[in-house]
C-alpha cells in the first residue's frame, strides 16, 4: 500500500487510495495521514481523505488533531478536510483562532468551512465565529475573499452585525468585502464580482451619495419613459 501510494503515476496512487476505503483497515492509518501532507495531486488528497473517514473514528480522530499542529501547511488543510468528511461534532473545538488565522491561504480556508459546518448550534457561539471570521475579512486575492464570503453567508443571520461593523471599518478593503458579502447573504443570487463591484463604489461615494445617486437614476429612467424633462 506504501508502495502504490507513492507510485509515478497519479492514477495508480489514486487506485490505492479508493483501495484503502473500500477496504478499511486500521494499520493503513500511518500511512494515509503520512500521505496526505506530501501528496500533490487535488484528487488523490480528496481520496486519501475519504479512505481515512472510513476508518474508525475512535483511532483517526486523535491523529488528525495531531495533525492539526502539524509544521507543514498541507498536512494541517489536510487534517481539516479529513474532519469535514468524518463529520463529528466534538471536532469544533479543535478550530482554534490559530487555525481560522493561519498565515497559509489554503489552511484558513478550509478552517473556515469546516468550522461552519461543525460549529454547534447555539446562537452565542455561532456569533463568536462570525466575529472570528469577520475578523478577516480583506485577506488575500479574489478566491480567499470568496471563499470568506461563503462561510460567513453559510453561517446565517448572526453574521449580520459583525458585517455591519466591518463595513464601517477605515479599511476600504475590509469595507468593501463586508458591504459584498452581506449583499450577497441578503441575496445569495448576486455574483461575488457584482457584489465587489457595487461595494467598492458604497465605499468610495458613501452610502449616502451612492442612495442619492441611485434615487436619480430611478427618477431619470421614470421621466424617460413618460417623456418627461
Amino acid at each position: 500500500m506504501a508502495d502504490a501510494l507513492s507510485a509515478g503515476d497519479p492514477s495508480v496512487r489514486l487506485q490505492a487510495a479508493l483501495a484503502a476505503g473500500s477496504d478499511p483497515h486500521p494499520g493503513f492509518l500511518g500511512t494515509l495521514v503520512e500521505r496526505c501532507a506530501v501528496e500533490p495531486d487535488f484528487f488523490v488528497r480528496d481520496m486519501l481523505s475519504w479512505a481515512l473517514s472510513r476508518l474508525p473514528p475512535e483511532i483517526t480522530l486523535p491523529r488528525m488533531r495531531r495533525e492539526l499542529d502539524s509544521g507543514r501547511a498541507q498536512a494541517r488543510s489536510q487534517a481539516l478536510h479529513t474532519l469535514s468528511k468524518i463529520g463529528d461534532s466534538s471536532a469544533w473545538t479543535w478550530i482554534t483562532h490559530d487555525l481560522l488565522c493561519d498565515a497559509d491561504d489554503e489552511v484558513a480556508r478550509t478552517a473556515w468551512r469546516v468550522a461552519v459546518a461543525l460549529v454547534p448550534g447555539d446562537e452565542d457561539e455561532r456569533k463568536d465565529l462570525a466575529e472570528e471570521l469577520a475578523g478577516q475579512l480583506g485577506r488575500g486575492d479574489r478566491g480567499v475573499r470568496l471563499s470568506l464570503s461563503r462561510a460567513l453567508v453559510d453561517l446565517g443571520d448572526v453574521t449580520g452585525p459583525a458585517l455591519e461593523k466591518a463595513a464601517a471599518s477605515p479599511d476600504p478593503e475590509v469595507a468593501a468585502h463586508a458591504r459584498a458579502t452581506e449583499l450577497l447573504r441578503r441575496n445569495p443570487e448576486t455574483g461575488f464580482d457584482a457584489a465587489v463591484h457595487e461595494a467598492r463604489r458604497t465605499v468610495a461615494l458613501g452610502p449616502e451619495r451612492t442612495a442619492a445617486t441611485a434615487t436619480e437614476n430611478t427618477e431619470n429612467t421614470e421621466n424617460a419613459e413618460t417623456g418627461r424633462c
